[in-house]
């Protein structure tokens, strides 16, 4: 895992590589893996190679890698790295979009690899090759740091990061200065990556809170970290800006909005989904047909103002059955404030509130535990208590969230369908995945304790 290193540490850490960040803004990174001679034009990584600074990119994390050299005329295939257990390789570069390919492989044996960015986002799952064969796969990552800056690249202020009991969101590997890439499964085996800047791709912004987040840490997860998984690279780069705890106001005033106009470009996307938390706020004038929707309103001006693409969210249900079986809406009248809202501003809108009451049900009581953070005690370290939480979703659970919001997309034919991966199978949320059928290799990040907000 990356060291956690505070704000002001990496600012001045920052600088020594600064050269190599400015330098390497409008071209090409090619890293050829393994202990043989590289290709020509590309940065050798061997094994031994632990991220610092000044070198401005390496390993990170505590997971041993090895290098095979296979040997052969095809310098960029005959060797890579590869580990045990995930591993982590992580590259200093200024905030934006870049285009990564990633050539795995091996000559003399199989193998079978998941790639995850920053904060466990899913970007690739289970790509196998045979012996001798080799695959090249690309990603689009959004890449970002706490800065807020204007048009000519200024620093005017930052946004405020929250503290809580055991760990800093500054720590979170989404916040930092670097593009970090995890790569996990049972036989992860990375020849090159190349990175390359994508100024054309049109990024979705995603605003909301612990059901969006990028859920740094197993088992918790959202569907926010797994739909980049399901859209075409080049295309389209997922910035997940939401995070726990979080209300439309509390976003507005850490600045977590500023940051995300900052970067937005005309025909860029904001999502816009909250709920659980501001449901809760109390005070003269508090409600989900005044002040929620006047905020609601508040994102869709700012964004409109940027030439941004504002698109509507309602929140998802929370695991709450009657006796029936059936979901009870503990959510009052904020879903429907946000379909009033929609309306009201001719937007485009994913009824996810709606769709994971069909979702919940299918499952019923018993096997939707299975998408949510249900766990015996003793399932990870350090957890001594069982983990029971009606709120937050698994990593399985947040997979078939996001299976939810690409079907909806393509049900309503919108112009984000057509970026999505060809031939995506249908999904019916009424007839749901087991949790058997779902794979996912645990990342090494782990905790046990409950995100905010509930």
């Amino acid at each position: 895992m990356k060291i956690s290193t505070s704000f002001f540490t990496i600012l001045l850490m920052g600088i020594a590589s600064m050269a190599f960040s400015q330098s390497n803004t409008n071209k090409a990174l090619l890293f050829d893996f393994g202990n043989g001679k590289p290709a020509k034009g590309y940065t050798k990584v061997s094994a031994n190679d632990a991220f610092n600074y000044q070198r401005g990119y390496g390993f990170t994390g505590v997971a041993p890698i090895q290098a095979v050299d296979r040997g052969g005329k095809d310098l960029l295939r005959a060797d890579y790295c590869s580990s045990e257990k995930p591993f982590y390789f992580s590259v200093k570069l200024p905030e934006g979009n870049y285009d990564v390919t990633l050539i795995l492989g091996d000559k003399n044996d199989t193998s079978l690899t998941t790639v995850r960015a920053e904060s466990r986002r899913l970007m690739a799952e289970n790509i196998h090759t045979d012996k001798g064969q080799f695959q090249t796969v690309q990603i689009t990552v959004h890449i970002r740091d706490s800065i807020i800056r204007n048009a000519s690249g200024d620093s005017l202020t930052k946004v405020k990061l929250k503290s809580r009991v055991g760990v800093s969101e500054s720590d979170y590997l989404h916040w930092d200065n670097l593009l970090t890439m995890e790569f996990n499964n049972k036989a992860a085996k990375i020849c090159a990556v190349e990175i390359r800047p994508n100024t054309q791709a049109t990024t979705l912004f995603l605003a909301g809170n612990s059901t969006v987040v990028d859920q740094d840490r197993e088992p918790w997860a959202s569907w926010g970290q797994m739909i980049p998984r399901f859209f075409q690279p080049g295309l389209v780069a997922v910035a997940n800006y939401a995070e726990s705890g979080e209300t439309l106001n509390s976003f507005w005033g850490e600045r977590r909005l500023e940051k995300i106009l900052s970067l937005m470009k005309k025909g860029d996307y904001l999502f816009i989904e909250f709920a659980h938390n501001d449901q809760k706020m109390k005070g003269p004038g508090v409600g989900a047909f005044t002040s929620y929707k006047d905020m609601i309103r508040k994102f869709i001006v700012a964004a409109r103002a940027k030439g941004g693409i504002p698109f509507l969210v309602t929140s998802m249900n929370r695991r709450s059955f009657d006796s029936a079986g059936q979901i009870k809406n503990t959510l009052g009248d904020y879903p429907e404030a946000m379909r009033q809202m929609a309306a009201e501003e001719n937007l485009a809108m994913i009824d996810m509130h709606a769709v994971s009451k069909v979702l919940y049900e299918a499952w019923g009581p018993s096997l939707s535990k299975k998408a949510f953070v249900h766990y015996p005690a003793n399932s990870f370290p350090g957890q001594t208590t069982a983990l029971s939480d009606d709120t937050h979703y698994n990593t399985f659970g947040a997979y078939e969230l996001a299976k939810c919001i690409v079907q909806s997309l393509k049900d309503q034919n919108h112009p984000l369908s057509k970026m999505l991966l060809l031939g995506l199978p249908s999904f019916n949320p009424a007839k749901p995945d087991l949790p058997e059928q779902f794979y996912w290799p645990m990342s090494t990040r782990v905790s046990v304790s409950k995100p905010d907000g509930n």
